[in-house]
């Protein structure tokens, strides 16, 4: 069993940044992808930006150089620090991960646990 908790969303005006952290705990040890997804009102949830187990980053276009997905082993967290922000970031965010290897770093099906996830709102 892995739990993930999120933390660090709010409401920022257009061109701020925001940085969301996921601490995971659990069988951590068996966690092969760990990654961002975000979800708008009446929209499908996306994936923003995925880490994989030795460090091969994954970003969607809509936030490539202005988004950064890191990740702290030693305190069990992984983060995005999100920069140059725009009101179609506006959406829950989630964090996610997955126990195996996977297809597609951005399929949310291929996830096994989930956080609870934080709200970033952001105003033009």
């Amino acid at each position: 069993q892995v739990q993930l908790v999120e933390s660090g969303g709010g409401s920022v005006q257009a061109g701020g940044s925001l940085r969301l952290s996921c601490v995971v705990s659990g069988d951590t040890y068996s966690t092969y992808y760990m990654a961002w997804f975000r979800q708008a009102p009446g929209k499908e949830r996306e994936g923003v930006a995925a880490i994989d187990s030795i460090g091969v980053l994954t970003y969607a276009d809509s936030v490539k150089g202005r988004f950064t997905i890191s990740m702290d082993n030693a305190k069990n967290t992984v983060y995005l620090q999100m920069n140059s922000l725009k009101p179609e970031d506006t959406a829950m965010y989630y964090c996610a991960t997955r126990l195996w290897v996977g297809y597609c770093a951005f399929r949310a099906s291929e996830y096994d646990y989930w956080g609870q996830g934080s709200q970033v709102t952001v105003s033009s």
